[in-house]
């Protein structure tokens, strides 16, 4: 069961209207039966090899859910997880520097949530320093001695990384450098340009040896480097999640060329195993896995993702490069909503008002209207239905005793509380709401 912590966290994403970022398998609608390919692929990543998988999905379908439900199940089979939003200006997906910047930002552990990257450096340290003392000819109180033996482990376990990534390598020294000398202001410097980060001092740098900022060149090996590093403080691998990439639609003809060249780029790399422990998702909508301003658009990577998806959807192969999600309807909707409605109410002190006040049927009558406010359009409902299934009515039920949805609530929804995609469905409500 779902610890009351973990529940709060849950119903309060919700509340505010955005995807929980965890326990994400108490609110698993139509998407279990996907699970035990995932587990198997995820096994496999484990082993070091790597994976790539494009997940398809109609606005509303859930694939940003998919996605953090996909990492927290990764996060608990030891693997790091991150999730990088695609966007034009921030982060296109052919610069691969800003797409690695983001990567680290995002980075995520079981232990740390986000901005897990120093606490894996300092790990993998911990744990070279463990295997120098686990060899009983090393006095644990000599220090110099401690430190000379590590930088000898270190140098032996670089030795794969400095062929890939030289200055990845460089800069891991210094830092190292840098925190036995007490100089905490140049290794916090060193750990920001190793992230990616842009404007590190140039003194930070000469101390590494090292010049510029990171290049999309450098951050494909410095991505190769961190996999090392993470196989060596015994993480099975990292998960990827690149979301939104249908973003690349709406781009400048030449930067959606060389993002759609990028991501056939991604595939081929992973395919000739340059980097092992790498489990790569991105997601996307129909129209961007077969529309004109699509995949479409670049013949080799058209091949590569291509899936028959005119078979009826249940004998889908969840184990092909392209999977697509099914769209909410109505019963998935009713579904979320009860399961919402159980989480909130269970060990309240008002568990049973809000079980009786909030029954099936008005969580079913409530989903109808929502649905019916955006156009009949279910697809697009869930963020919204379950923001006003818990803001407005399930609140209300807890703090006020006399609170009953049916006679003191009426449904409304305001277009500065609607996403783009809700408000391109919703429906007009008079003659003055339509455009002409």
């Amino acid at each position: 069961m779902i610890s009351a912590s973990r529940r709060e966290d849950i119903v309060g994403a919700l509340r505010r209207g955005t995807v929980p970022s965890a326990g994400l398998d108490a609110l698993a609608v139509g998407i279990d039966a996907l699970a035990p390919v995932f587990d198997e692929e995820l096994k496999a990543v484990a082993t070091g090899k790597a994976g790539f998988k494009a997940v398809r999905g109609e606005y509303g379908s859930g694939k940003t859910f998919f996605g953090r439900w996909l990492q927290e199940r990764a996060r608990s089979k030891a693997f790091a997880t991150s999730e990088v939003q695609i966007n034009e200006t921030e982060t296109p997906l052919h610069r691969l520097e800003t797409v690695y910047r983001r990567l680290v930002e995002q980075l995520a552990t079981a232990d740390t949530p986000q901005g897990a990257f120093r606490s894996v450096i300092d790990g993998w340290f911990f744990a070279l320093e463990q295997d120098v003392l686990a060899d009983a000819s090393v006095d644990p109180a000599d220090n110099d001695g401690l430190l000379a033996r590590t930088n000898e482990l270190m140098e032996a376990r670089l030795a794969g990384i400095s062929r890939a990534a030289p200055a990845f390598a460089a800069v891991l020294r210094a830092y190292r450098q840098a925190q036995a000398d007490g100089a905490q202001q140049i290794a916090d410097g060193l750990i920001a340009w190793l992230a990616g980060q842009p404007n590190v001092a140039a003194g930070v740098k000469r101390f590494a040896g090292i010049k510029g900022d990171l290049d999309h060149f450098a951050a494909a090996n410095f991505l190769a480097g961190l996999l090392t590093i993470l196989r060596d403080s015994g993480y099975s691998g990292l998960l990827l999640v690149l979301d939104e990439v249908e973003i690349l639609q709406r781009m400048r003809a030449d930067s959606r060329e060389k993002g759609l060249n990028a991501l056939r780029q991604w595939i081929d790399e992973i395919d000739a195993g340059r980097y092992p422990g790498l489990y790569l998702i991105v997601t996307g909508t129909p129209a961007f896995f077969d529309g004109p301003q699509g995949v479409q658009r670049l013949v080799p990577l058209a091949q590569r993702l291509h899936v028959d998806f005119a078979t009826d959807r249940r004998f889908d192969n969840p184990r092909a490069v392209q999977i697509r999600l099914a769209a909410f309807d109505q019963a998935s909707l009713l579904q979320v909503g009860r399961m919402v409605r159980d989480l909130y109410a269970h060990d309240r002190t008002n568990e049973a008002r809000l079980r009786q006040r909030v029954d099936d049927v008005y969580v079913e009558q409530l989903a109808r209207a929502v649905a019916g406010g955006l156009g009949g359009k279910v697809g697009v409902a869930p963020r919204l239905y379950l923001k006003k299934l818990v803001a407005d009515v399930l609140d209300r039920v807890d703090l006020h005793e006399a609170f009953d949805p049916r006679q003191h609530y009426q449904l409304t929804m305001a277009e500065a509380e609607m996403t783009v995609n809700e408000r391109a469905a919703a429906s007009a409500t008079s003659v003055d709401d339509i455009e002409l």
